[in-house]
Formats: structure tokens, C-alpha cells, sequence
């Protein structure tokens, strides 16, 4: 790959759009959308508690956003059932999911999103919209901090830039842009006219977020309490004539580690990097196809104990299991079809992942290292997060006809990535 490589992620929208609109919204009709799907209890707690501390009943839940309807499956993690599948008339491919298992505990909390220009919040407990932010594009990803405090977004062409979110739904400026920063100045390798910063993570420390940039063949830290870019790494590439172009990652929950995945040559790399100082990171290791690594990683979670990481290889159909102490690729996980994502469960002992060709949730045990369940959900599940709440929804057939009546368009607020799709990426 030289420096006319495809826009492997997100095709070029053009190049209007850059100034964020950050708005708190309580749209009517939301939140009458948001009632009728609650009116019902089908998928409430056993105790009917949804989410108090009334009863012994874990709320613990997995959302799974199905991009072929836009319905949401919701999962009980205890008894790993789908126990409800909801309209939702949006859906996610990448929900900020880092933090929010462990953020998530009230009904009030709110769900990130990556939908339509931006980002939105859907409150956990009703699945309603509570706030929304324009970017100016529809290549969104975001975190939300370790304290709930902040949402930090890249949006990457023709915005390329980062932007900071009251995310506290407890603050007047919830949902406000409280910072930005452009980066189109940085320009990009070939045509692009920035940076392409393509994820973000965020170190469990709070300080920092990391942001491998797609098209800048970079790795960026931003500070996030200042809102400024902290250090930028050049991220070199294994092989001559080829560009690294990073662009997913996650920070590993002992602040040691952080992954990043390549999009680099014909099948891709993944990097692990030491952040022991947060603000100066040194990449350790760099794996190939050669090492064992699966075709295309796209995405990474990293076990509760910060020794393992668990790559997402759609192109393989697999998940690449990294001994992070070793640097090497411990095994494969397989998973009889294409995803993407994954997302632990509250208690970070599970990890939930949508196969998105077979409608299917594989979970797997990080103790064992395998799939234990698969669980059908609905068409073309592709992102999921969790909480420590369950909403009630009402699954009945009539769901549709109600949000029409409400004048609701049952096909507004997708996601830009829907499909088979990893934004803009066919599979």
C-alpha cells in the first residue's frame, strides 16, 4: 500500500460539514417512542426490579445492535439468553463499550452511540434519545472516560477531528461539545486532507486517549483535561512501500499495555505497545499473518487480568488470542463467521461477540478461552456494549405500527456502518 491506497474504512462524503453541533435533546418524539417500547415489562428482571437493588437478580445486560432491522437484542448475562429484541430505529457498529459496562448502573445512565452525523446517547433504562452531537461526518468512533466525566469522539473525513463531551447526565451541559480539535492541518498521506484519526481508547488513568490515525500513519495522544495533543508517534512500517495505517486500539486495564490494529499490506498487523508512561508510548511488538495472526484485525478487547488480548479477525472468521507477556499469538479462537467487535460483561467475565453473517452472539469464557453459547439474535448483529441495568421493552408486533403512529420514521438514525461493513471496508 503506497500512498494512493483505498479509503479502506470510510468513502470520502466531500469536505462540508466540519463545525460540530452539539445539541442536549429530549425529542418528543423519542421519547414517546421511548414509553411505548417500555410500556410492557417483556425482558424485565425476574424480581421486577430493572436494575434496583431490591432483589438478588442480576440486571447485567448486553446490548446487541442488529444492523439488518435496527432492533437491539438485549442479553441476560447470568442465564445467557436473549430475553427481549426491541425496535429501535437506530443502530451502532461501534458503541463506545470500554468503561461503560462498569459506568452503566442507573437507569439514567446513558448508552454512546456512533450514529447518522455523530454520536447520540440512548438512556440505558428506556433506550430513548438524550443527547446528540453533529460532527460533520459519518465516521464516528467514541469513549467515554473512566469517571463518566467526558465522551471523547474521533470523526474522521472531512472533519478529522477530535471533540470532548460533557457525558455526565447529571451536569446542565450534558451532552455539549465542552472542547475540540481540528487536525485538517496535519494533512494526510496521498489525497486525504487530514490525519483520518480512526478510534479512540482511552487510558484507565483518565488522562489520556489514544488515537491511531488512519491516514497521518500515527499514533496520538491527546491530554484530555486540556484538550491538546500531548505526543504524536510515527508509526513505521514493517515492510518497505507498504503504509502501517493504524486505525483501531484498545488500553489495556492495568495501564500497561495498549493494542493497536494495522491495516497494513494484504493481511494486516497488530502492534502492542508498553504505555507505562501514558504520555510516551513505545511500541514492543509488531505481529503478522506469519506469526499466527489472523487475516485483517480490525478490533481488540483485553481480558480482565491485562495478560491476554483477544483480536477481532473477520476476514479469518476468528479471534486471535495474544499472550501479551510472550508478544505472540497464543491461539485461535474460531468463530464460524465474520465479526467485528466484542464487549465483556459488567462482571469482565464473558466476552459478548456478534457474528454478523450468522445472526448469531458467540460468548466467549475468558477462563477458558472458548465459546461457550452462541445465541440467535437478529439480522446482521455487528456492534454491542453492556450495563449493569435492564430496560423494559415490549416485544410485541405492534411496536412498528406504534412508532408510525407517532409520525416516527421507523428508517431515520442508522448508523453510517451498516451491513456487511466495517465503514466503508466490504467484507
Amino acid at each position: 500500500m503506497g500512498d494512493d491506497m483505498d479509503d479502506v474504512l470510510f468513502p470520502n462524503h466531500g469536505d462540508d460539514g466540519r463545525a460540530a453541533v452539539s445539541r442536549r435533546t429530549l425529542l418528543a418524539g423519542s421519547m414517546a417512542a421511548g414509553a411505548a417500547t417500555t410500556a410492557g415489562c417483556a425482558g424485565a428482571d425476574t424480581d421486577g426490579s430493572n436494575g434496583d437493588d431490591g432483589g438478588d437478580e442480576s440486571s447485567d445486560t448486553v446490548f446487541v445492535f442488529n444492523t439488518g432491522d435496527k432492533t437491539i437484542s438485549i442479553v441476560d448475562v447470568a442465564s445467557d439468553e436473549v430475553v427481549a429484541t426491541t425496535q429501535s430505529r437506530l443502530t451502532a457498529s461501534f458503541p463506545s463499550n470500554q468503561y461503560a459496562p462498569t459506568l452503566t448502573d442507573e437507569e439514567t445512565d446513558p448508552l454512546w452511540l456512533n450514529v447518522d452525523e455523530g454520536v447520540r446517547a440512548l438512556e440505558v433504562g428506556s433506550l430513548s434519545t438524550v443527547a446528540a452531537v453533529e460532527t460533520g461526518t459519518g465516521a464516528n468512533w467514541q469513549e467515554v472516560t473512566p469517571d463518566g466525566r467526558h465522551l471523547v469522539v474521533s470523526a474522521r473525513e472531512p472533519s478529522h477531528a477530535q471533540y470532548r463531551v460533557d457525558a455526565d447526565p447529571g451536569s446542565d451541559s450534558f451532552g455539549d461539545v465542552t472542547a475540540t480539535i481540528d487536525r485538517t492541518d496535519e494533512g494526510g498521506r496521498g489525497d486525504n486532507d487530514g490525519p483520518g484519526p480512526c478510534d479512540v481508547t482511552i487510558h484507565p488513568g483518565g488522562e489520556y486517549a489514544y488515537v491511531p490515525d488512519l491516514y497521518g500513519d500515527t499514533l496520538t495522544v491527546v491530554d484530555i483535561e486540556a484538550f491538546e495533543i500531548e505526543t504524536q508517534v510515527e508509526v513505521d512500517p514493517v515492510e518497505s512501500g507498504t503504509a502501517p495505517a493504524p486505525w483501531m486500539g484498545t488500553a489495556a486495564g492495568d495501564g500497561e499495555t495498549l493494542f493497536v490494529e494495522n491495516n497494513e499490506g494484504e493481511t494486516g498487523t497488530e502492534s502492542i505497545w508498553d504505555v507505562s508512561d501514558p504520555a510516551s508510548p513505545t511500541e514492543v511488538t509488531r505481529l503478522t499473518s506469519d506469526d499466527g495472526l489472523g487475516s485483517l484485525p480490525l478490533t481488540s478487547e483485553i481480558g480482565p487480568d491485562s495478560a491476554v488480548g483477544y483480536v477481532f479477525t473477520p476476514e479469518t472468521e476468528d479471534i486471535s488470542v495474544i499472550d501479551i507477556e510472550a508478544g505472540a499469538v497464543a491461539g485461535r479462537i474460531d468463530l464460524g463467521g465474520k465479526a467485528f467487535v466484542g464487549t465483556w460483561d459488567p462482571a469482565h467475565e464473558k466476552l459478548y461477540v456478534p457474528v454478523q453473517t450468522a445472526d448469531e452472539v458467540a460468548v466467549v469464557d475468558h477462563a477458558a478461552r472458548a465459546v461457550t453459547e452462541t445465541l440467535d439474535v437478529g439480522p446482521d448483529p455487528y456492534g454491542a456494549t453492556a450495563a449493569a441495568v435492564r430496560p423494559e421493552v415490549d416485544t410485541s408486533d405492534s411496536r412498528l405500527e406504534r412508532l408510525t403512529a407517532l409520525g416516527v420514521d421507523p428508517d431515520s438514525g442508522t448508523s453510517y456502518c451498516i451491513g456487511e461493513c466495517a465503514c466503508g471496508h466490504e467484507w
